[in-house]
């Protein structure tokens, strides 16, 4: 039973997962805080769709505000007393990330550490963090398993959240503090964030313009739909563990040639395509294995890519198709 008097606090609770997640927490009967600076990064009017269907919901509470001010953090955790946090705030997108190293640690380290801190003082049961499968970098290893130690990161952005994976079990030792970092694999669906690759050929395949695809699309991800994510969030957050880390995919990699032809079907347009080598900072293959998630939390996740695409591009074009 679900029980409103135990908040979960949801950081970059605006984004594609924040958002989501809150939706699910609340028809659950549960209470929200959600946090989010709103920031430019991309479209502030989409945020803003984004929370605009709960924001006025009487058990959620929006606090606007930077993970980075750590007296702000500190107050919204003593006033609002959350049970668990679900941390999904960051400067994300691996490639952006190259060059900007110092924006990186600003946000995803220093802003984590300023949670962590506030969850250590007030005693909060559980923090599940998000980190990425781009901390496996260029591994061997298929399909990608936590044991892997995932210690060769690419760009800035994964080593940022292997830093806050490394981080939690600092604070789970010395603090009892469990926690719980979920390695998010190529997250897609209705309000993704716009450098993504699902909404970027989605959205320049509708308009006509050129796609960049390396490799010729002879590349592989493990796209995982938005619902499942969150699924995956949701057990964590329920499930103290101590300290674990665990993958939240969907196990089947797609090529991405032909995840672009299904979004080429869909739209009903040809897809124009320039198809250079892949840079250093993108690994030929992400594959999560799953069977811990599965084992540990009971994780399950159930949208094929068609049906998770088909849903992306009935959201897109009720948002973006005037």
């Amino acid at each position: 039973m679900a029980d409103p008097a135990n908040p979960v606090l949801i950081t970059g609770v605006a984004g594609l997962v924040g958002s989501h997640l809150a939706e699910v927490l609340l028809d659950q009967g549960r209470s929200v805080i959600g946090i989010d600076n709103f920031n430019d990064y991309y479209s502030v009017d989409q945020k803003r769709a984004n929370v605009a269907g709960f924001k006025d919901h009487e058990r959620f509470t929006l606090c606007e505000t930077d993970i980075r001010d750590a007296e702000a953090m500190m107050q919204v955790f003593a006033e609002r007393k959350p049970a668990a946090v679900a941390h999904l705030a960051a400067m994300a997108n691996v490639r952006y990330s190259i060059g900007r190293a110092p924006l990186y640690t600003d946000v995803n380290i220093v802003g984590s550490v300023n949670l962590l801190e506030a969850a250590k003082e007030h005693g909060v049961g559980n923090f599940v963090f998000a980190s990425t499968s781009s901390a496996y970098g260029h591994t061997k290893q298929l399909p990608f398993t936590e044991t892997d130690p995932s210690n060769a990161p690419l760009s800035a952005y994964p080593a940022s959240k292997k830093a806050i994976e490394l981080m939690g079990y600092t604070y789970h030792n010395l603090h009892g503090l469990n926690f719980t970092a979920v390695r998010f694999f190529s997250v897609y669906g209705p309000r993704a964030r716009p450098d993504m690759m699902p909404f970027m050929v989605t959205d320049r395949v509708y308009r006509g313009e050129t796609i960049t695809l390396f490799n010729a699309g002879q590349m592989k991800r493990d796209w995982t739909f938005v619902d499942d994510i969150v699924q995956g969030v949701v057990l964590a957050v329920d499930k103290p563990l101590g300290y674990e880390v665990v993958n939240l995919g969907r196990g089947e990699p797609v090529l991405m040639a032909d995840f672009v032809t299904i979004i080429e079907e869909l739209v009903g347009k040809q897809a124009i395509l320039e198809t250079p080598d892949a840079p250093p900072s993108e690994p030929a293959i992400t594959f999560a294995n799953i069977g811990k998630a599965r084992e540990l939390l009971g994780y399950d996740p159930q949208t094929p890519v068609r049906n998770g695409l088909a849903e992306l591009w009935a959201w897109y074009q009720a948002q973006y198709v005037k």
